[in-house]
C-alpha cells in the first residue's frame, strides 16, 4: 500500500524548456570573495622613532643646508684669484778658463733644490712680514667686514701669527714634480689686490733667489782666492829654494855639469885603455926599465888618479856605493831634481789656481740664475671665489652621510638592548 501523500496537481514538475540565463543574472548570482584570513599584525602606522628620524633629518641635514646656502649668497664675499707660475733656471755661461779649471761644472746648485727653497719661502714668516709692511696685507683681507663675513675676512688688527694662519687660505703653492715650475694662486677681496700680492711674492722670489746666487758667488770667489794665495806662496818657496841651492853649490844646472863630468870621465877611461894597450906591445919588445915602459906605467898610474877623481866628484866612488860626501854630483843632481819637481808642481798649481780665480771674478759679476715666469700675475674680471654650489653640494653631502651613520649606529645600539 501507497503510503505517499498525493501531490496536488499543481505541485507536480513538468519538464519544461528554461530560457537561457543573461549575463547580468550570472553575475548576480556569483557569490560574494570571501575575506582574507586576518595576519595577526597591526596595520601600519607612524611611530615616534620615524618622527624622530625626520626630526633629525631636518636638524642634521636640511637646517645646515640651508644655512650654508644662506650664508654663500647673502654674507660670503666674493674673493678674486690672481695666478703666477715661475721657475728658476740657469744660464749657462761657462767660460774657457772655467772650462779649463772645471769650476763650471762644480759651481752652483740644481734647479729642482732652488724649487724646493722657494717652495718654502713663500709659506715662511718673513715673506708675509715682507708683503704685509710693503702693501699691508691686514688691510686688504679685511676689505670684506669680518661682522658680516667672519668665515672669509681677516680680523683686524691681528698679530703676524693670525696672518700667518690666514696665509694659507688665501695664498696656495703648487709644486710640479719634475719640472720644477711653482704656480701660486692668491685670493683677495678686489682683482687689483689680488694681482698686487701676487706680483709681490714674484718679485721678493726672485730677490731671494738673487741673493742665494750672490752668496754662492761671493763663496766661490772667496775660495778661490784663497787657493790662488796659497799657490803663490808655494811657488815663491819653491823658486826661493832653487835660487838657494845655485848659490851654495855655484851650479845653475847640475845636470849639464854631470854630462861635461861623464864626458870627461869617459875620455879618460878610453885614454887609460889606449895606454894599457901600448903598454901591452911594448912589454913585449923592450925591457922592463925602459923609459918608455916607465912612461907607459906613470901615464897609466896618472889617468887612473884622475879616473878615481872624477868617479868621486860624480859620486860614484868604490864599489858604486856612493859615499863621496854632500858634494858629490850624484846628491847634488838629486837635489836638484827635487826642488824642480816642487818647482814645476808649484807652477801647475799656481796655473789653475789663476784660472780658478779668474773663473770665479767673472762668474761673480754676472748673473746666472734667475727667476723665469712663465705666467705672469693675472688680472681677474670676475669672482671665482667661493664656489658656491660646489660647497653647498659638499654640505649636504657629508651632512646627509653624518645623519645617516648617526642613525644607523643609534638603532643598532637599540637593537642590542
Amino acid at each position: 500500500m501507497n503510503t505517499q501523500a498525493a501531490v496536488p496537481p499543481t505541485q507536480i514538475a513538468t519538464p519544461t524548456a528554461t530560457p537561457a540565463a543573461t549575463p547580468t543574472a550570472v553575475a548576480e548570482k556569483k557569490p560574494a570573495a570571501k575575506p582574507l584570513p586576518p595576519t595577526g599584525l597591526p596595520p601600519a602606522r607612524l611611530r615616534k622613532r620615524h618622527h624622530g628620524a625626520f626630526i633629525s633629518f631636518v636638524v642634521m641635514v636640511l637646517l645646515p643646508v640651508l644655512v650654508a646656502g644662506w650664508y654663500l649668497w647673502d654674507r660670503a664675499a666674493d674673493r678674486y684669484v690672481s695666478t703666477v707660475a715661475f721657475s728658476v733656471r740657469s744660464a749657462d755661461t761657462s767660460s774657457a778658463m772655467q772650462l779649463l779649471s772645471g769650476l763650471g761644472q762644480l759651481a752652483g746648485s740644481s734647479s729642482s733644490s732652488d724649487t724646493d727653497i722657494l717652495y718654502q719661502f713663500i709659506q715662511s714668516q718673513e715673506l708675509v712680514g715682507k708683503i704685509d709692511d710693503a702693501i699691508d696685507l691686514r688691510a686688504i683681507w679685511s676689505r670684506a667686514d669680518p661682522a658680516v663675513d667672519p668665515l672669509y675676512a681677516f680680523h683686524v688688527p691681528g698679530t703676524i701669527e693670525d696672518l700667518m694662519r690666514y696665509w694659507p687660505r688665501m695664498v696656495k703653492v703648487y709644486n710640479t714634480e719634475g719640472a720644477g715650475i711653482l704656480n701660486v694662486t692668491v685670493q683677495a677681496f678686489t682683482a687689483e689686490d689680488a694681482r698686487q700680492i701676487a706680483t709681490q711674492i714674484y718679485e721678493n722670489s726672485s730677490e731671494r733667489i738673487n741673493a742665494l746666487s750672490v752668496i754662492a758667488r761671493n763663496d766661490a770667489t772667496r775660495y778661490a782666492r784663497e787657493d790662488r794665495d796659497e799657490a803663490v806662496d808655494r811657488l815663491k818657496q819653491a823658486r826661493e829654494a832653487l835660487t838657494l841651492f845655485r848659490n851654495r853649490t855655484q851650479i845653475v844646472d847640475p845636470t849639464a855639469s854631470v854630462q861635461n863630468q861623464m864626458g870627461l870621465l869617459s875620455s879618460l877611461q878610453a885614454q887609460l885603455a889606449e895606454t894599457l894597450i901600448n903598454q901591452a906591445i911594448l912589454k913585449d919588445s923592450v925591457p922592463a926599465d925602459d923609459p918608455r915602459m916607465v912612461q907607459a906605467d906613470r901615464r897609466i898610474q896618472v889617468i887612473r888618479a884622475q879616473i878615481a877623481a872624477e868617479q868621486k866628484t860624480l859620486g860614484i866612488g868604490a864599489g858604486g856605493s856612493g859615499a863621496a860626501g854632500p858634494s858629490a854630483f850624484a846628491d847634488l843632481v838629486g837635489e836638484y831634481e827635487r826642488l824642480t819637481v816642487d818647482l814645476q808642481f808649484a807652477e801647475q798649481t799656481y796655473t789653475a789656481a789663476m784660472s780658478a780665480y779668474d773663473g770665479a771674478a767673472a762668474e761673480s759679476r754676472r748673473q746666472t740664475r734667475y727667476l723665469a715666469a712663465h705666467i705672469q700675475p693675472t688680472l681677474a674680471e670676475a669672482a671665482e671665489q667661493p664656489h658656491r654650489m660646489t660647497l653647498l653640494f659638499l654640505t649636504a653631502m657629508f651632512a646627509f652621510l653624518l645623519w645617516a651613520v648617526s642613525l644607523l649606529v643609534f638603532y643598532s645600539l637599540k637593537d642590542r638592548r
